[in-house]
């Protein structure tokens, strides 16, 4: 499923998600500059590799990974997958939260993801690297705050329909515990697709948002009671 648009509107241009966009691009045109060697050097640098610090082996940059990786990516697929849902879904979260606290909520959720996952993978040599914990985080948000908004969707290769966005996103992270729970079970090789910091990021944004949200937002038990817009 392709998210096109949702329904709900800013007040406010999203500058944070704008900048983070520009920053993510601009880091992976540095990154292909290098070339494939140079590339993959860089991903072992900046990337997370769980297995150094399980095995108490800490590199040089420390823990800088748990948040670097979240600027790098693999691909321009990578890249713009991930951009394509931060601008779909981040500017309706930063309008709620403001600015500063948006940048430290997305930061926040990246660490978060990060952690999630080199608890559950932690021999594994392969460096992780993706906005998408931090991205994930923003969607547990929305999934929350603006439940009755909607998202346009494209189902290949015909269908376009509108979902709501609690079905829409919550489908996707259903997919993600799938995919996760998989992993674990299997004794065969690597995932290449880090479940488990989607499952995490998006479980923090889910737990911490409300913690994030500018004055006069009524928290209620089933969380705040916003607009769809």
């Amino acid at each position: 499923m392709i998210p096109l648009r949702d329904s709900a509107h800013s007040a406010n241009f999203p500058i944070v998600t704008v900048i983070i966009i520009i920053l993510n691009s601009l880091i992976f045109l540095y990154e292909v500059s290098l070339g494939e060697a140079g590339m993959s050097e860089l991903v072992y640098i900046f990337g997370l590799v769980p297995i150094y610090y399980s095995d108490y082996h800490v590199p040089f940059m420390g823990y800088l990974p748990f948040i670097s990786s979240t600027f790098l990516h693999g691909s321009w697929m990578h890249l713009i997958g991930n951009m394509w849902i931060l601008w779909l879904f981040g500017d309706n979260v930063e309008d709620k939260m403001g600015k500063r606290r948006y940048l430290l909520f997305y930061l926040l959720c990246g660490l978060l993801a990060s952690i999630t996952h080199f608890l559950l993978n932690l021999n594994s040599e392969i460096p992780v690297v993706g906005a998408s914990g931090a991205v994930a985080g923003v969607m547990g948000a929305y999934f929350l705050m603006f439940r009755k908004a909607s998202v346009l969707t494209f189902i290949p290769p015909f269908f376009l329909i509108s979902l709501p966005a609690w079905i829409f996103l919550g489908f996707w992270a259903l997919t993600q515990v799938y995919g996760g729970a998989s992993g674990l079970l299997s004794t065969g090789a690597e995932q290449s697709i880090a479940f488990w910091a989607h499952i995490g990021g998006f479980g923090a944004g889910m737990i911490l948002y409300r913690w994030f949200l500018k004055g006069g937002y009524p928290v209620q038990p089933g969380g705040p009671q916003l607009p769809a817009a």
